[in-house]
């Protein structure tokens, strides 16, 4: 099973299946429920003081996590002074790239920029590793760039009245940490697997320098 379908579909293939009202996913199973954003999410924005929390990124590739862990050359403000608070399992999309998917659960509490938006949960109907998961998933990036305004990529948008209007699958929660537990099996057995081959192309590029040298020396 691929992580999409995981998180769609779930772990158990002998469910029975309903169809759903979203763009990119054809049906989830029977029992999980599928509901408006503007049920789930609520977007706030709180502001910093003083500016003495630790900046965070949005990215599309690595979620949120501490700019200072990231090797970033763009300009950063002077003062953080009114930058949005982003606090622990809060949700923090960077508008401006959510076409590509920078939208992420947040595991740290700093500050974003106050152009980005920032969401929390209304219920708490989701676990915070699915919920990250599913919100990064192909089929929601794709319709983040359906739904996003602009006149080219560059310019493209993704605001809360869009983001809340979607509509987002919602399994019982017990059932997202067991999915959640098996998309981090199958991920780190995919980074395992990748630095063991990284690892013999080492050895590889080793054996090719070795006889190119004993071959030049004769």
């Amino acid at each position: 099973q691929t992580i999409t379908d995981v998180v769609y579909h779930g772990v158990d293939q002998t469910v029975n299946y309903q169809p759903v009202k979203m763009l990119y996913v054809d049906k989830i199973p029977e029992h999980w429920e599928c509901k408006r954003g503007k049920f789930l999410f609520a977007e706030h924005d709180i502001r910093s003081t003083d500016g003495k929390e630790e900046l965070l990124s949005v990215s599309h590739i690595t979620g949120v996590t501490p700019r200072s862990q990231k090797n970033i050359t763009m300009f950063k403000a002077e003062s953080l002074v009114n930058y949005k608070i982003c606090r622990k399992n809060d949700i923090a999309a960077n508008t401006m790239w959510m076409w590509q998917g920078a939208i992420a659960v947040s595991s740290y509490h700093g500050v974003i920029s106050p152009s980005y938006n920032t969401y929390h949960q209304i219920d708490n109907a989701y676990d915070s590793a699915y919920l990250d998961y599913m919100l990064r998933s192909k089929p929601l990036v794709d319709e983040y760039y359906v739904r996003s305004t602009g006149i080219r990529k560059s310019r493209l948008r993704l605001y809360p009245e869009q983001l809340l209007d979607m509509f987002f699958p919602v399994p019982p929660v017990e059932e997202q940490k067991r999915i959640a537990a098996v998309i981090a099996e199958k991920t780190q057995a995919a980074n395992d697997f990748i630095v063991a081959i990284e690892k013999q192309i080492e050895k590889i590029n080793e054996f090719r320098v070795r006889m190119i040298s004993d071959v030049v020396t004769g």
